[in-house]
Protein backbone atom coordinates (compact mmCIF):
# COMPACT_ATOMS: atom_id res chain seq x y z
CA UNK A 1 0.00 0.00 0.00
CA UNK A 2 1.62 3.40 -1.22
CA UNK A 3 1.51 6.34 1.67
CA UNK A 4 -1.14 9.04 -0.50
CA UNK A 5 1.65 11.78 -1.63
CA UNK A 6 -0.10 14.75 -0.35
CA UNK A 7 0.15 13.69 3.14
CA UNK A 8 3.86 12.39 2.31
CA UNK A 9 4.73 15.57 1.23
CA UNK A 10 2.92 17.76 4.18
CA UNK A 11 5.38 15.81 6.76
CA UNK A 12 8.48 16.17 4.19
CA UNK A 13 8.13 19.69 4.43
CA UNK A 14 6.64 19.42 8.74
CA UNK A 15 9.99 18.16 9.09
CA UNK A 16 12.24 20.40 7.05
CA UNK A 17 10.64 23.00 8.64
CA UNK A 18 11.02 21.93 12.00
CA UNK A 19 14.86 22.84 12.91
CA UNK A 20 14.57 26.15 10.61
CA UNK A 21 10.86 27.18 12.65
CA UNK A 22 12.34 26.24 15.89
CA UNK A 23 14.38 28.44 18.27
CA UNK A 24 18.33 27.43 18.45
CA UNK A 25 17.77 25.86 22.16
CA UNK A 26 15.68 23.13 20.01
CA UNK A 27 17.83 22.78 16.95
CA UNK A 28 19.29 19.42 17.44
CA UNK A 29 16.76 17.78 18.42
CA UNK A 30 13.99 19.03 16.49
CA UNK A 31 16.33 17.84 13.52
CA UNK A 32 16.16 14.49 15.16
CA UNK A 33 12.11 14.73 14.82
CA UNK A 34 12.49 15.62 11.29
CA UNK A 35 14.60 13.37 10.74
CA UNK A 36 12.71 10.67 12.14
CA UNK A 37 9.33 11.99 10.37
CA UNK A 38 10.97 11.18 6.48
CA UNK A 39 12.11 7.67 8.13
CA UNK A 40 8.29 7.18 9.40
CA UNK A 41 7.14 8.53 5.62
CA UNK A 42 9.92 5.84 3.94
CA UNK A 43 8.23 3.39 6.76
CA UNK A 44 5.02 3.71 5.96
CA UNK A 45 5.42 3.77 2.12
CA UNK A 46 6.87 0.21 2.17
CA UNK A 47 4.96 -1.35 4.58
CA UNK A 48 1.51 0.74 4.91
CA UNK A 49 -0.89 2.10 7.58
CA UNK A 50 -1.58 -0.58 10.33
CA UNK A 51 -5.22 0.13 9.79
CA UNK A 52 -5.80 2.39 6.77
CA UNK A 53 -9.48 2.02 7.14
CA UNK A 54 -8.87 3.65 10.44
CA UNK A 55 -5.87 5.81 9.86
CA UNK A 56 -4.76 6.75 6.45
CA UNK A 57 -3.18 10.29 4.62
CA UNK A 58 -6.09 11.52 4.53
CA UNK A 59 -6.91 12.04 8.09
CA UNK A 60 -3.48 11.94 10.28
CA UNK A 61 -3.84 14.51 12.72
CA UNK A 62 -0.84 17.02 13.60
CA UNK A 63 0.52 17.78 16.82
CA UNK A 64 1.93 21.12 17.47
CA UNK A 65 3.80 22.94 19.83
CA UNK A 66 1.95 25.60 22.22
CA UNK A 67 4.08 28.64 20.70
CA UNK A 68 2.65 28.00 17.83
CA UNK A 69 -0.83 27.94 17.70
CA UNK A 70 -3.07 30.51 16.96
CA UNK A 71 -4.54 33.28 19.63
CA UNK A 72 -7.80 31.52 18.95
CA UNK A 73 -6.68 27.71 19.24
CA UNK A 74 -4.36 28.41 22.67
CA UNK A 75 -8.42 29.89 23.60
CA UNK A 76 -10.24 26.91 22.23
CA UNK A 77 -8.31 24.40 24.50
CA UNK A 78 -7.84 26.56 27.24
CA UNK A 79 -11.93 26.58 27.34
CA UNK A 80 -12.23 23.37 26.58
CA UNK A 81 -9.93 22.21 29.65
CA UNK A 82 -11.98 24.47 31.65
CA UNK A 83 -15.28 23.08 30.72
CA UNK A 84 -13.83 19.53 31.64
CA UNK A 85 -13.83 21.12 35.42
CA UNK A 86 -17.17 21.85 34.95
CA UNK A 87 -18.63 18.57 33.82
CA UNK A 88 -19.90 15.53 36.32
CA UNK A 89 -17.38 13.25 37.17
CA UNK A 90 -18.13 9.23 36.15
CA UNK A 91 -15.76 7.55 39.15
CA UNK A 92 -18.14 6.61 41.05
CA UNK A 93 -17.91 8.53 44.63
CA UNK A 94 -17.32 4.80 46.39
CA UNK A 95 -13.56 4.91 44.41
CA UNK A 96 -12.95 8.54 44.91
CA UNK A 97 -14.31 10.84 46.92
CA UNK A 98 -12.47 13.57 45.91
CA UNK A 99 -13.28 12.90 42.04
CA UNK A 100 -15.72 15.74 41.11
CA UNK A 101 -15.63 16.34 37.43
CA UNK A 102 -14.53 15.09 34.23
CA UNK A 103 -11.26 16.45 34.75
CA UNK A 104 -10.78 14.55 38.16
CA UNK A 105 -11.42 11.41 36.12
CA UNK A 106 -8.16 11.38 34.39
CA UNK A 107 -6.01 12.81 37.82
CA UNK A 108 -7.95 9.82 39.69
CA UNK A 109 -7.25 7.47 36.54
CA UNK A 110 -3.49 8.18 37.47
CA UNK A 111 -3.65 8.53 41.44
CA UNK A 112 -4.66 4.64 41.13
CA UNK A 113 -2.08 3.20 38.26
CA UNK A 114 0.94 5.43 39.60
CA UNK A 115 2.93 2.39 41.33
CA UNK A 116 2.30 0.16 37.85
CA UNK A 117 2.38 2.97 34.87
CA UNK A 118 6.29 4.31 36.17
CA UNK A 119 9.73 2.94 35.75
CA UNK A 120 7.64 -0.42 34.23
CA UNK A 121 7.46 -1.62 30.36
CA UNK A 122 3.81 -0.18 30.02
CA UNK A 123 5.03 3.73 31.14
CA UNK A 124 5.55 4.66 27.71
CA UNK A 125 2.58 3.38 26.01
CA UNK A 126 0.35 4.04 29.01
CA UNK A 127 0.57 7.75 29.46
CA UNK A 128 0.68 7.97 25.41
CA UNK A 129 -3.09 6.29 25.40
CA UNK A 130 -4.04 8.47 28.85
CA UNK A 131 -2.90 11.80 27.05
CA UNK A 132 -4.73 10.42 23.89
CA UNK A 133 -7.56 9.48 25.82
CA UNK A 134 -8.05 13.33 27.18
CA UNK A 135 -7.23 14.74 24.02
CA UNK A 136 -9.97 12.85 22.34
CA UNK A 137 -12.22 13.66 25.75
CA UNK A 138 -12.02 17.73 24.89
CA UNK A 139 -12.76 17.32 21.89
CA UNK A 140 -16.18 15.05 22.21
CA UNK A 141 -17.07 16.48 24.95
CA UNK A 142 -15.66 19.97 25.05
CA UNK A 143 -15.93 21.34 21.67
CA UNK A 144 -12.03 21.70 21.27
CA UNK A 145 -11.10 21.90 17.09
CA UNK A 146 -7.44 21.16 17.41
CA UNK A 147 -5.40 18.51 18.91
CA UNK A 148 -2.87 18.04 21.80
CA UNK A 149 -0.27 20.15 21.93
CA UNK A 150 2.94 20.07 23.48
CA UNK A 151 5.75 21.77 25.35
CA UNK A 152 9.14 21.94 23.86
CA UNK A 153 11.19 21.77 26.82
CA UNK A 154 14.96 22.89 25.43
CA UNK A 155 12.77 26.13 24.00
CA UNK A 156 12.42 27.30 26.84
CA UNK A 157 14.98 25.69 29.36
CA UNK A 158 16.98 29.25 29.75
CA UNK A 159 13.98 30.31 31.49
CA UNK A 160 10.30 28.47 31.27
CA UNK A 161 8.51 31.64 32.64
CA UNK A 162 9.12 33.17 29.10
CA UNK A 163 7.40 30.14 27.30
CA UNK A 164 3.86 30.88 26.13
CA UNK A 165 2.51 28.27 27.69
CA UNK A 166 3.63 30.05 31.23
CA UNK A 167 4.08 33.48 30.71
CA UNK A 168 0.66 33.68 32.86
CA UNK A 169 -1.00 35.88 30.07
CA UNK A 170 -4.52 35.41 29.03
CA UNK A 171 -3.67 32.35 25.98
CA UNK A 172 -1.20 30.61 28.47
CA UNK A 173 -1.94 27.68 31.67
CA UNK A 174 -1.57 30.74 33.80
CA UNK A 175 2.47 31.34 35.22
CA UNK A 176 3.86 30.76 38.11
CA UNK A 177 2.98 30.82 42.13
CA UNK A 178 3.11 33.71 44.30
CA UNK A 179 6.43 33.97 45.99
CA UNK A 180 6.71 32.28 49.40
CA UNK A 181 10.12 33.20 51.31
CA UNK A 182 12.21 31.61 53.44
CA UNK A 183 11.55 27.74 51.66
CA UNK A 184 14.46 25.48 51.45
CA UNK A 185 15.78 22.71 48.71
CA UNK A 186 13.25 20.18 47.61
CA UNK A 187 14.50 17.07 48.02
CA UNK A 188 13.85 14.23 44.73
CA UNK A 189 12.56 11.18 45.56
CA UNK A 190 11.67 12.35 49.29
CA UNK A 191 13.52 14.28 51.87
CA UNK A 192 15.15 11.48 53.68
CA UNK A 193 16.79 10.49 50.25
CA UNK A 194 17.68 13.60 48.19
CA UNK A 195 19.27 12.10 45.22
CA UNK A 196 18.05 15.36 43.36
CA UNK A 197 18.09 19.26 45.44
CA UNK A 198 16.37 21.53 43.46
CA UNK A 199 16.32 25.19 45.17
CA UNK A 200 13.15 27.26 45.86
CA UNK A 201 12.27 29.44 42.39
CA UNK A 202 10.40 32.78 42.65
CA UNK A 203 6.92 30.83 43.43
CA UNK A 204 5.83 28.55 45.81
CA UNK A 205 2.39 29.99 46.59
CA UNK A 206 -1.16 29.50 44.43
CA UNK A 207 -0.46 30.45 40.65
CA UNK A 208 -2.09 34.48 40.58
CA UNK A 209 -2.80 35.07 37.15
CA UNK A 210 -3.65 33.75 34.08
CA UNK A 211 -6.91 31.59 32.95
CA UNK A 212 -6.04 28.78 35.51
CA UNK A 213 -5.35 31.16 38.74
CA UNK A 214 -8.34 30.46 40.00
CA UNK A 215 -8.01 26.57 39.40
CA UNK A 216 -9.45 23.97 42.08
CA UNK A 217 -7.33 20.83 42.87
CA UNK A 218 -9.68 17.79 44.71
CA UNK A 219 -7.54 15.18 44.74
CA UNK A 220 -4.23 14.26 46.28
CA UNK A 221 -1.76 14.84 47.96
CA UNK A 222 -0.39 11.81 48.11
CA UNK A 223 3.43 12.03 47.77
CA UNK A 224 3.98 15.92 47.86
CA UNK A 225 7.15 17.91 47.81
CA UNK A 226 5.81 21.27 49.02
CA UNK A 227 5.35 21.41 52.71
CA UNK A 228 2.56 22.43 54.99
CA UNK A 229 -0.57 20.82 52.93
CA UNK A 230 -3.56 19.19 54.34
CA UNK A 231 -3.23 15.73 53.95
CA UNK A 232 -5.88 14.06 51.98
CA UNK A 233 -8.66 12.47 54.32
CA UNK A 234 -8.11 8.98 52.65
CA UNK A 235 -4.38 7.33 52.82
CA UNK A 236 -5.09 6.88 49.16
CA UNK A 237 -5.12 10.44 47.94
CA UNK A 238 -8.70 10.13 47.04
CA UNK A 239 -10.46 12.19 49.04
CA UNK A 240 -11.91 15.57 48.50
CA UNK A 241 -9.44 18.25 49.88
CA UNK A 242 -10.10 20.86 47.68
CA UNK A 243 -7.29 23.57 47.32
CA UNK A 244 -5.69 26.30 44.71
CA UNK A 245 -3.01 25.23 41.79
CA UNK A 246 0.41 25.76 43.29
CA UNK A 247 3.56 26.10 41.46
CA UNK A 248 7.37 26.87 41.47
CA UNK A 249 8.51 27.73 38.03
CA UNK A 250 11.94 26.07 38.23
CA UNK A 251 14.91 27.55 35.79
CA UNK A 252 16.76 25.08 37.89
CA UNK A 253 15.05 22.14 37.23
CA UNK A 254 14.82 22.85 33.49
CA UNK A 255 18.16 24.19 32.29
CA UNK A 256 19.67 20.96 34.33
CA UNK A 257 17.90 18.26 32.60
CA UNK A 258 15.73 19.16 29.50
CA UNK A 259 18.64 21.30 27.22
CA UNK A 260 18.73 20.89 23.74
CA UNK A 261 21.71 18.15 24.68
CA UNK A 262 19.85 16.33 26.94
CA UNK A 263 17.52 15.29 24.75
CA UNK A 264 19.78 14.58 21.78
CA UNK A 265 21.99 12.14 24.25
CA UNK A 266 18.65 10.38 25.29
CA UNK A 267 17.50 9.73 21.62
CA UNK A 268 21.10 9.00 20.27
CA UNK A 269 22.63 7.42 23.06
CA UNK A 270 19.62 5.10 23.67
CA UNK A 271 20.25 1.75 21.64
CA UNK A 272 17.08 -0.20 23.14
CA UNK A 273 13.68 0.97 24.47
CA UNK A 274 15.09 -0.48 28.51
CA UNK A 275 17.93 2.19 28.08
CA UNK A 276 15.75 5.10 26.47
CA UNK A 277 12.84 5.06 28.77
CA UNK A 278 15.13 4.27 32.17
CA UNK A 279 17.60 7.50 31.00
CA UNK A 280 14.06 9.56 30.20
CA UNK A 281 12.59 8.56 33.83
CA UNK A 282 16.23 9.93 35.52
CA UNK A 283 18.21 7.80 38.51
CA UNK A 284 17.81 9.64 41.54
CA UNK A 285 20.22 7.77 43.82
CA UNK A 286 23.02 9.28 41.52
CA UNK A 287 21.74 12.67 41.24
CA UNK A 288 19.88 12.44 37.45
CA UNK A 289 16.69 13.24 36.92
CA UNK A 290 16.12 13.10 33.58
CA UNK A 291 13.67 15.29 31.29
CA UNK A 292 10.55 13.12 32.80
CA UNK A 293 10.66 14.38 36.00
CA UNK A 294 12.37 17.58 35.51
CA UNK A 295 9.77 18.15 33.17
CA UNK A 296 7.45 17.77 36.13
CA UNK A 297 9.53 19.98 38.54
CA UNK A 298 9.79 22.96 35.78
CA UNK A 299 6.44 23.76 37.46
CA UNK A 300 7.11 21.91 40.98
CA UNK A 301 4.42 22.80 43.36
CA UNK A 302 0.93 21.38 43.99
CA UNK A 303 0.20 19.22 42.62
CA UNK A 304 2.81 19.16 39.81
CA UNK A 305 5.42 18.22 42.58
CA UNK A 306 3.04 15.19 43.40
CA UNK A 307 4.12 11.89 41.06
CA UNK A 308 1.12 10.38 41.53
CA UNK A 309 -1.65 13.73 41.57
CA UNK A 310 0.75 15.73 39.10
CA UNK A 311 -1.93 15.79 36.38
CA UNK A 312 -4.14 17.82 38.46
CA UNK A 313 -2.30 20.69 36.72
CA UNK A 314 -3.21 21.29 33.46
CA UNK A 315 0.26 21.69 32.17
CA UNK A 316 0.52 17.77 32.76
CA UNK A 317 -0.94 17.26 29.56
CA UNK A 318 1.34 19.80 27.34
CA UNK A 319 4.66 17.92 29.11
CA UNK A 320 3.22 14.44 28.86
CA UNK A 321 2.74 15.11 24.82
CA UNK A 322 6.70 15.94 24.60
CA UNK A 323 7.47 12.56 26.44
CA UNK A 324 4.97 11.60 23.43
CA UNK A 325 6.98 13.55 20.77
CA UNK A 326 10.18 12.59 22.56
CA UNK A 327 9.16 8.55 22.41
CA UNK A 328 7.77 8.87 18.99
CA UNK A 329 11.06 10.69 17.68
CA UNK A 330 13.02 7.99 19.09
CA UNK A 331 11.31 5.11 17.50
CA UNK A 332 11.57 6.74 14.12
CA UNK A 333 14.71 6.60 14.09
CA UNK A 334 13.91 3.08 13.65
CA UNK A 335 10.96 2.33 12.94
CA UNK A 336 11.03 -1.02 11.64
CA UNK A 337 12.86 -2.19 14.97
CA UNK A 338 11.39 0.20 17.35
CA UNK A 339 8.02 0.94 17.16
CA UNK A 340 6.81 -2.20 19.15
CA UNK A 341 9.97 -2.55 21.00
CA UNK A 342 9.05 -3.01 25.03
CA UNK A 343 11.58 -3.46 27.77
CA UNK A 344 10.80 -3.45 31.55
CA UNK A 345 8.78 -5.48 34.08
CA UNK A 346 5.55 -4.86 35.43
CA UNK A 347 5.93 -3.09 38.77
CA UNK A 348 7.90 0.48 39.45
CA UNK A 349 11.55 -0.30 38.96
CA UNK A 350 11.26 -4.16 39.17
CA UNK A 351 9.96 -3.54 43.17
CA UNK A 352 8.40 -6.12 43.84
CA UNK A 353 10.14 -8.67 41.07
CA UNK A 354 8.15 -9.13 38.53
CA UNK A 355 7.89 -10.51 35.16
CA UNK A 356 8.49 -8.58 31.71
CA UNK A 357 6.24 -6.45 30.42
CA UNK A 358 4.16 -8.47 26.53
CA UNK A 359 2.94 -6.82 23.83
CA UNK A 360 -0.48 -8.06 24.78
CA UNK A 361 -0.65 -6.73 28.30
CA UNK A 362 -3.51 -4.40 28.73
CA UNK A 363 -3.67 -0.83 29.51
CA UNK A 364 -6.69 0.52 31.86
CA UNK A 365 -7.71 3.90 31.47
CA UNK A 366 -9.95 3.24 34.75
CA UNK A 367 -13.69 5.69 34.04
CA UNK A 368 -11.81 8.13 32.05
CA UNK A 369 -13.97 6.42 29.28
CA UNK A 370 -11.85 4.49 26.76
CA UNK A 371 -11.68 1.02 26.26
CA UNK A 372 -8.76 -1.30 27.11
CA UNK A 373 -5.93 -1.29 24.64
CA UNK A 374 -2.95 -4.01 24.29
CA UNK A 375 0.95 -2.24 24.49
CA UNK A 376 0.98 -3.08 20.94
CA UNK A 377 -2.17 -1.67 19.72
CA UNK A 378 -0.78 2.05 21.83
CA UNK A 379 3.19 1.19 20.15
CA UNK A 380 2.22 2.96 16.54
CA UNK A 381 0.45 6.75 16.61
CA UNK A 382 -0.77 5.57 13.20
CA UNK A 383 -2.22 2.10 14.66
CA UNK A 384 -4.74 1.28 17.21
CA UNK A 385 -6.87 3.80 17.75
CA UNK A 386 -4.31 6.64 16.68
CA UNK A 387 -3.79 8.82 14.26
CA UNK A 388 -1.13 11.61 14.21
CA UNK A 389 2.22 12.76 13.87
CA UNK A 390 4.29 15.37 15.13
CA UNK A 391 5.27 18.66 13.95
Amino acid sequence: MRIFGAVAVALICLADAAPLESRASAAKSDALTAQGAKNLIVYVAKNGYPNSQKCNARNTAVRREWSTLKAAEKTDYINAVKCLAKKPAKTPASMAAGAKNRYDDFVAAHVNQTLSIHGTGNFLTWHRYFTWAYEQTLRNECGYKGYQPYYNWPMWSDDPRKSPALDGSATSLSGDGAFVPGRTNTCIPSPDQCGVSIPPGNGGGCVTSGPFKDWQVNLGPVAPVVAGLTPNPEFTGLGYNPRCLRRDISRAAASGWSKDTDIVSLIANSPNISTFQNTMQGDFASGFLGVHTAGHFTVGGDPGGDLFVSPADPYFFLHHAMIDRTYWTWQNQDPAKRITAVGGTITLNNMPPSRDALLTDTLNMGYVGAPEVTIQEASSTLGGLFCYVYA
